[in-house]
This record gives structure tokens, sequence and C-alpha cells, in this order.
């Protein structure tokens, strides 16, 4: 019986060490939804009315690998500064983590942001973009796929600004990002 509890107890301290105390980005955006400070939904790849534009084959191919887009934005205001820069080191802190590859950072009229990848190099499973604004907030967008090609993704963008996509949670975001 002496044994098994000292079995016991050394599975459950080889258990806890084991697991990474680092928080995923999945487990933030599930850990945010439902803050008051955070605008979060998912639009699923169907919902972008891609089917209703021309496409090239490339691009039909780019958009049959998305699943969906998960987007997550925090919303400044007077009162919640000291939770926004908390909470941009968090996101930081993720997007650091070696599974993540940094594409390219551009400069928008939002402000600074940050394209980055997980995956392979020719497929590609996660795209994130994340985009800091020091007055009203930032944006975190996970696009989802399976084996995503990068260039084939850069087509289902181009298609992406042709599609007539209508749906309330980004007209939200709209609204967020012009302040």
């Amino acid at each position: 019986m002496r044994y098994l509890k000292l079995i016991g107890a050394l599975f459950f301290t080889l258990l806890i060490s084991s697991c990474s105390s680092e928080q995923s980005l999945q487990e933030y955006y599930v850990n945010n939804a439902e803050n008051p400070n955070f605008i979060s939904f998912d639009v699923p790849a169907s919902l972008l009315n891609l089917e209703k534009v021309e496409l090239t084959e490339d691009q039909k191919e780019a958009v049959s690998s998305l699943k969906k887009l998960n987007v997550l934005a925090f919303t400044k205001n007077e009162s919640n500064t000291a939770e926004f820069e908390a909470e941009k080191l968090k996101v930081k802190s993720i997007l650091k983590n070696a599974e993540y590859s940094e594409l390219m950072t551009i400069n928008t009229s939002f402000g600074k942001a940050t394209i980055q990848v997980k995956g392979e190099d020719d497929t590609l499973d996660e795209l994130i973009i994340y985009g800091n604004n020091t007055d009203k907030g930032f944006l975190l967008i996970r696009v989802l796929g399976d084996n995503m090609n990068p260039a084939s993704l850069m087509q289902a963008i181009q298609a992406m600004q042709n599609s007539d996509m209508n749906i309330d949670g980004l007209k939200q975001l709209g609204n967020l990002l012009k302040g």
C-alpha cells in the first residue's frame, strides 16, 4: 500500500510538471470571450460568400482549405488602460512561442500589425493577424484551415476583397476600428 501511494504521488508530480504553464492562443480566446472589454466572434468560411465571387482555380483551392476566422478585439477606453496594457503583454507573450513564425510587420491606418503563421512552410494550419492601437485597443484574428498553402492564401485574401460579406460581428469590428 505504501508503494502504491509513492507511485501515485510520483505519477501526479510528473503529470503536473509535464504540463505547460504557457497559455495557448486558443485558451486565450476562450478565457476572454465573455470579458466585457472584448468583442469576440467566429466567422465560418461559408459566411464569407466566396461562392458568389468568380474565382480562379488557385483561389478555389485556397478557399476550400479555409475553415473559419476567430476574431477577438479589445476595446480600450479611459477606465481599462491598465487591463489593456496587461492583455497586450499576454498576447505578445503567446505569439513569441516557437510554434509561431512572424511572416511580416505592417503599418496600417489602425496601427502596427504583425502577421504570423503556425505550421510548415508549405502547409499552414493557422495564420494570425495581430494589430494594436494605443488609443482604440487591439485586434487578434486567427485564420484557421487545413493545410493552407501560403501562396494560395494570398489568393484567398484577394478573393475575400471581392466578396459580399454582410456579417453583424464584422460591422461591430468596423465600428471599433473607426473609433
